[in-house]
């Protein structure tokens, strides 16, 4: 069986430190908001070249802080409209209703997966803020949305959960730096992945950091005085060390994920499968490999009989789901003709070229 994606085996890299981190840890007896995290905060922040770097429990809470910190600093209201493309995973539309504001669906681009700039720019003119999913590891399309925001006077915000290391080509520069701010997921599963859960903002915007800072921790700044209304999601300290020590491989991850989708993208020559777009160059991590095929259970059940391990990212489009029924009766055709069509392949930085072959062979033979 070729599994979808190792966990074991990608995190087994790391056995030896870290073990040795953990036991630091319980030596050390600082697990909430330690000097790991601190750390990890700077030098996440220096890695993605942001001024800060705030911690949270998890990434739909950190994009939920993005937006709360706004409304605190009054460049949001309660109510406002937010742009965000209609074929994300559901998270990036809850943040924005556990922010009181109103979520405004835009269909994608057809081959890139990423929300369309040529969305009807009335969208645009009614929202205050825009968020850009880089769904899959690419990048939405920056240049575009950076003049959009300009010219509409939105906020710009990213989902980079799926994007950890991406580099623009436009200014070289990589996700959670190509806007006013960024949301990461330290999910266990993300080409950046903790043990646990996590997740990150990184901005420039030093308003928006202090009250980031606040609500993610009851909205205080010094034990038992509250400044304001604020959460409890904070980033594991032992979590902050593990992620440290795999910081340190996430651009050979990377790399190596960008490899394979060469291979991929040279060997599978099947006709009734529509290959992922890619430019070749770093704007794409490859969180998720992602075809589209015609009759999708036929194919699933193809892949299952040749022991490929495979993943739908996503089956049901947000709309579509009984959380999300007021906007059942909207019309996207693009996002549902995707959510029917696609699958994700094995990816990950620990597949051998054996089983990158043997993928690339099983699918050829569709």
């Amino acid at each position: 069986m070729i599994k979808f994606l190792d966990l074991y085996k990608i995190n087994n890299r790391f056995r030896d430190a870290l073990e040795t981190s953990f036991r630091n840890s319980l030596e050390n007896a600082h697990f909430i908001l330690g000097p790991n995290v601190t750390h990890f905060e700077n030098e996440y922040a220096n890695y993605c070249g942001t001024k800060f770097c705030i911690t949270t429990g998890n990434g739909l809470d950190a994009l939920t802080l993005i937006l709360k910190g706004y409304v605190a600093l009054g460049k949001l209201n309660k109510g406002d409209k937010v742009v965000v493309p209609a074929n994300t995973f559901i998270a990036t539309i809850l943040s924005v209703l556990h922010a009181e504001l109103v979520p405004v669906l835009a269909e994608p681009d057809p081959d890139t997966y990423t929300i369309s700039v040529h969305t009807d720019k009335a969208v645009f003119v009614e929202a205050k803020a825009v968020i850009m999913v880089h769904l899959y590891g690419q990048l939405a399309d920056i240049n575009s949305f950076q003049k959009l925001a300009r010219d509409f006077n939105l906020l710009l915000i990213e989902d980079a959960a799926q994007a950890h290391g991406a580099i623009s080509n436009l200014n070289n520069r990589k996700a959670g730096n190509l806007s006013h701010a960024a949301a990461f997921s330290f999910y266990p599963t993300k080409n950046l992945g903790a043990l646990g859960d996590g997740g990150a903002v990184t901005t420039s915007d030093s308003e928006l950091f202090e009250v980031v800072k606040l609500l993610r921790n009851y909205g205080s700044q010094e034990k038992y005085t509250n400044k304001t209304i604020g959460y409890n999601s904070r980033l594991d300290d032992m979590q902050a060390a593990f992620l440290s020590l795999k910081l340190k491989s996430l651009d050979l991850d990377n790399q190596r994920r960008q490899d394979i989708a060469k291979r991929y993208l040279d060997g599978i020559t099947n006709s009734k499968l529509k290959l992922p777009f890619y430019d070749g160059s770093k704007n794409h991590v490859f969180y998720a490999f992602v075809v589209e095929v015609e009759n999708r259970s036929d194919f699933t059940a193809y892949l299952n009989k040749n022991k490929v391990e495979w993943l739908i990212h996503y089956p049901i489009p947000p709309h579509h789901q009984e959380a999300l029924k007021e906007f059942s009766h909207f019309k996207l055709p693009i996002t549902e003709k995707i959510h029917k069509r696609v699958i994700s392949l094995p990816m990950s930085p620990v597949m051998s070229d054996l089983e990158i072959q043997t993928v690339i062979d099983v699918l050829n033979t569709y």
